[in-house]
């Protein structure tokens, strides 16, 4: 039934990639598509998620960049078969995953699936601890073309970043051992510092506990303020995750991104203002973008924030990943220098008061470290209205509504010579 045999068919050059991850061609830029978990929990089948891709399709998101339809946990027997390897449940899924991933495919999307580094999923299934090549190979056999791959019931393989490296590594290289390329996206929940160690290994890692669609709110299930955490939990906030992330930009690069987790957008409890801050912030630092609303039933106002071209352009064009500048009491600031060399940069102001505000920001926090970049003027585009504040010098003021972002894009008018020479970062990081 599994041919391992198939990577003899394979050009040479495939079979020289060894066990990296990030050499395997995938997520260039940051991957996006829609999950079934945030929706549909444990309750998939089929129908569901071939009514989701019919919707991806149908409401065009394919043309915008989503791509992948990812089934998440739930959808195997409890128990492997006689020969070890995984079953999918026949009465979610009665024409097996291989017909479904061959329906998706159909319709030029990718399919994505899910497992568990751990002896047990954390819907209590069969994970893939110990059975790596197995399920490897059962995922290239179907058809998979993404892998979410979680951290529960890891039987005590953590605690260090070395045992969690190990631990991952060993999928990372069953899965180009099939020779299909399978995007590999870590969900270890920041656990051991992935950041430090994912890059070689994956395409994607999660810097953080679980998302919950909450603006901004301390909760015991998710006790940590920082990113260094020895238990991330779930029910974390969208600012507890912007704070968390901030610092990690620097480690993202071309094949291997910090997945700040699932959007909420669409979702309930956030308002409309809140669902742009966090579609903007999570296209500046370059996470994937992977949808979790019902996109069945999806809104014109959710429509409208998942294809602003020019917020998606900040997340998959030619932009370094997104930092903070700063972090007050109420408001922060982002920042993304372009990679053109055209001088342009985009700035985003956080009001995360509870009240609407006007916010000055200086020259000397968007331009920190090229002094000469001060000295001229930007034409300023706001990318959520597209309006014009025309060309600003020494500062920019800007009014921003509560729990709500101002995105704008600054375009260069000085002096040619003035503008920034190309930069070499440490290690090429995010080059394309």
């Amino acid at each position: 039934m599994l041919r391992r045999g198939l990577r003899a068919l394979l050009p040479l050059a495939i079979l020289l990639q060894g066990a990296e991850a990030v050499d395997n061609g995938l997520a260039l830029t940051p991957q996006m598509g829609w999950n079934t978990w945030n929706t549909f929990g444990c309750n998939i089948d089929e129908s569901i998620i071939i009514g989701a891709a019919k919707a991806l399709k149908d409401l065009r998101l394919d043309e915008y960049g989503y791509h992948y339809v990812v089934m998440d946990d739930c959808w195997s027997l409890h128990k492997r078969n006689g020969t070890g390897y995984l079953q999918y449940d026949p009465r979610k899924f009665p024409n097996g995953i291989k017909h479904l991933a061959d329906e998706i495919h159909a319709m030029g999307l990718g399919f994505g699936m899910y497992s568990s580094a751990g002896k047990l999923t954390c819907g209590r299934y069969p994970g893939s601890l110990h059975f790596e090549e197995k399920d490897a190979d059962l995922f290239a056999e179907w058809g998979v073309d993404y892998l979410k791959y979680d951290n529960c019931h890891n039987e005590g393989q953590s605690g260090t970043p070395l045992i969690s490296f190990e631990r991952y590594e060993r999928m990372s290289r069953a899965l180009n051992a099939t020779g299909r390329p399978i995007l590999y996206s870590m969900c270890n929940w920041g656990e051991d510092s992935p950041w430090d160690w994912a890059p070689s290994i994956a395409n994607s890692w999660r810097m953080s506990g679980d998302i919950v669609n909450v603006f901004d709110r301390y909760d015991d299930r998710c006790p940590c303020e920082d990113y260094i955490c020895r238990l991330p939990g779930h029910h974390c906030s969208i600012m507890n995750i912007i704070n968390k992330a901030a610092p990690l930009g620097q480690k993202a690069h071309a094949g291997g991104w910090n997945d700040l987790d699932m959007l909420e957008v669409g979702n309930d409890n956030l308002d409309y203002e809140e669902q742009k801050l966090h579609f903007t912030i999570w296209a500046m630092v370059k996470s994937p973008l992977i949808m979790g609303h019902d996109i069945m039933q999806t809104s014109e106002e959710t429509m409208r924030i998942l294809t602003n071209t020019d917020i998606l352009d900040l997340n998959q064009g030619r932009w370094h990943t997104g930092f903070r500048s700063y972090k007050k009491e109420k408001s922060q600031l982002w920042l993304q220098d372009s990679k053109d060399q055209t001088g342009n940069m985009a700035v985003a102001l956080i009001n995360n008061g509870d009240e609407d505000g006007e916010f000055t920001i200086d020259f000397k926090d968007i331009f920190l470290d090229e002094w000469n970049r001060r000295k001229v003027g930007y034409e300023v585009t706001d990318l959520w209205t597209k309006e014009s504040l025309g060309i600003v010098e020494d500062k920019l003021v800007v009014k921003v509504k509560r729990h709500s972002v101002f995105a704008g894009k600054m375009e260069f008018k000085g002096d040619p010579e003035m503008k920034p020479h190309s930069k070499k970062l440490h290690g090429g990081t995010d080059e394309l």
